[in-house]
């Protein structure tokens, strides 16, 4: 009977990676098509290495949001809050007294107080949800409204100017030609696979979203986990602040604008189900490349950010259609 039960784990074992590959390989062809409407479309505009730095520019602060965002669906939650998590993060580190505190000590503190902040509000989301039993929905929009609207009192409704420039220079450097800010996107987004693939933390998160009860049942702290899922969010979020920060030199209560939707829609395209218990980072990357990529085709193209919103919606749609219909097939 053990033999049994072994072998039918590893069969299901295979047919889910199976099935990972064939989703990623229908991204990375989904992600051709695109360039290859680039190039049709807008020519060497598009093709050009300036272009491509930056898509990729572009697809790093949402990249970083998305790869925590991955952890929290695929544990069987979400968050509403990450944009305004962004702002409150960016307005806080940019304050006078943070900027003249880093002058003293150096522009590290600047990052520490943006970082500290995001995993704050991610641990106050987590505690709230696993211990308050509040829904993630309810727990993330009071989140949502709170973060953002912190931002406008702290930063009275005004942009905040970095002035320190061991910040600029450090965040703004491109060594090989790369932005630091799309090295810090790839290394958090190794970084997240390597915990997702790799450790215990990550087989925790594939069981508490897949099935919480049999979770608890097999001695994972369901409600501990879930704090940290929130909490690494949150610290991802803090992390793209800084990038953003670096990105426009200036701390804004506007900025992480609707961030929340384009990063719950890149871990969706990329294949990590909304019911929870499965995802990848590897799908979550396509996704944000996808969805930068199809908005700088329209921008290339003059469209207007209405139509790219219509755009992806219907990605969006398409994407969930494809999952209920590979949920359908395993069942």
């Amino acid at each position: 009977m053990t033999t049994t039960v072994d072998e039918g784990t590893k069969a299901r074992g295979d047919g889910t990676r199976s099935l990972g590959v064939a989703r990623n390989l229908g991204l990375i062809i989904a992600l051709i098509v695109l360039c290859i409407v680039g190039i049709a479309t807008a020519g060497d505009r598009f093709a050009s290495t300036d272009n491509m730095v930056t898509i990729l520019r572009l697809a790093a602060v949402l990249g970083v949001v998305a790869v925590g965002m991955t952890f929290v669906i695929i544990g069987g939650g979400f968050d509403l809050s990450v944009g305004a998590i962004v702002a409150l993060a960016s307005v806080w580190a940019t304050t006078t007294g943070t900027q003249a505190m880093a002058d003293d000590i150096g522009w590290i503190a600047m990052v520490f107080a943006a970082v500290v902040v995001g995993a704050a509000c991610g641990l106050i989301n987590g505690v709230l949800i696993a211990y308050g039993k509040i829904v993630p929905f309810i727990a993330t929009l009071a989140m949502f409204a709170s973060a953002r609207a912190l931002a406008e009192l702290i930063a009275d409704r005004k942009t905040q100017i970095i002035t320190n420039q061991g910040f600029t220079d450090f965040f703004g450097a491109e060594p090989l030609g790369i932005p630091v800010i799309v090295i810090i996107f790839a290394v958090v987004t190794l970084g997240g696979w390597f915990l997702l693939n790799r450790t215990t933390f990550g087989r925790r998160t594939f069981a508490v979203g897949g099935n919480p009860e049999a979770a608890r049942l097999a001695g994972i702290k369901v409600q501990r986990h879930t704090v940290y899922l929130y909490t690494l969010v949150g610290t991802t979020c803090g992390i793209a602040a800084v990038m953003l920060m670096s990105r426009t030199t200036t701390g804004s209560s506007t900025h992480g604008f609707q961030l929340e939707l384009d990063a719950i829609a890149a871990v969706v395209i990329g294949g990590t189900l909304l019911s929870g218990g499965r995802g990848t980072v590897v799908g979550t990357l396509f996704g944000v490349l996808i969805f930068t990529t199809l908005s700088n085709v329209f921008t290339l193209n003059n469209l207007s950010t209405s139509t790219q919103n219509v755009a992806k919606g219907v990605i969006i749609v398409v994407a969930v259609l494809l999952q209920q219909r590979i949920a359908n097939r395993k069942t």
